[in-house]
Formats: C-alpha cells, structure tokens, sequence
C-alpha cells in the first residue's frame, strides 16, 4: 500500500499542538529518559514505541474507564486507547525530532496506529499493546501490526497520513466522559 501524506510540508509531522503536545514537560522528561540508552534515532524510536506498547496499558485491556488523548495525560495516568497511545507515541517521537504521522485502519471501528519516518520512507507502527493473539512489534522492514484488514469484511487500510489526529477520532475522545461512552460513540469510518 501506498502511503499518502495530507500535506507535502514534511515539518508539520514534527510539530506540537494540544494533542501531540511534545513540549510538555512530562514528555520531555519521558524522551530524555529514553533517549539516555539509545544509540541513535531508530533505537531511540524502538525504545519509544516499545514503552508505550508494553508501559500504558490499552485501557480496554486493563478494564480502565478513564479516556485520555492527550499525550501527556496519557503519559501521567498510564492508560489509554489506541488513538491516544498513538499520540502518545507520536509526541515521544516528535520531541526527538524524528517526523511521525497519525494513521488509521478500519474495523469494527476505526483504529489508530503511527508512521515514523526513516531513510526517505514511512513505516507504520502500532503501539496498541500487546496481548493473547496480538503481537506488534516495531519494524522497519515489513510491518508487524496488531491486526490486518480483511476485505471481505469491508476492513481496510487508510493509506493518508496525517500530522494531527483526524478530527472525527479527536472529537470522540474529547466528547466521551469515560470508556463506555467512548465504545458507542467511536467512528466507524474517516
């Protein structure tokens, strides 16, 4: 699949804004944290993308009915689904100046993951969280995402990418006063 930029501005994937707010100081102080014991930039990137991963428990996994989608909320609280590990990600990557892109799949529901930039080229990642039949891994050679689409059931891949979440996920999360909420109320499609 062909991934598609929704601005040719390759700066705006470096960007902070409310969501993806990498100038917090709480991520500043994640990204230092882990950027202590990487080599370069795409251990640096493994590092990241594996703390959230395995660190922030997938709220729906841990039974958590907070809703967070902040990056640095959902750093503090430790919870979060999808979208907001997602932008969780994206600001870690970000505030080490690596660009990365929002993305989405669909399902049931519309599904959340990141594109990290490297060698002239976008690489998506899926930093959901691990469990019994989901095993995401980072990779820059052939992608090891949580789940794949199957067309049969008119599930597909979104191939843009985007510099800020999509305004129909980011309207769910901020309307949702917890979990349940969130579960009637998430896109099915972009």
């Amino acid at each position: 699949m062909e991934l598609i930029q929704n601005t040719t501005d390759l700066p705006a994937y470096l960007t902070a804004d409310e969501v993806i707010d990498h100038h917090h100081p709480l991520v500043r102080e994640t990204a230092a944290r882990l950027a202590k014991g990487s080599v370069d930039s795409y251990a640096y990137a493994r590092s990241a993308f594996e703390f959230v991963r395995d660190e922030i428990p997938h709220s729906q996994d841990s039974g958590d009915l907070r809703v967070t989608w902040r990056a640095s909320d959902v750093l503090e609280q430790r919870t979060g689904i999808c979208y907001a590990k997602a932008h969780a990600l994206a600001a870690l990557l970000r505030a080490e100046d690596i660009p990365t892109a929002l993305c989405y799949q669909k399902f049931d529901e519309v599904h959340g993951l990141v594109a990290v930039r490297f060698n002239g080229a976008w690489h998506r990642q899926d930093p959901r969280g691990n469990k019994p039949g989901v095993d995401a891994q980072f990779s820059l050679d052939g992608e090891r995402l949580a789940f794949t689409p199957d067309p049969e059931f008119n599930e597909l891949d979104y191939p843009v990418l985007y510099a800020e979440p999509h305004p129909v996920v980011l309207s769910a999360l901020k309307a949702a006063s917890d979990r349940p909420h969130l579960w009637q109320t998430l896109p099915t499609a972009l």
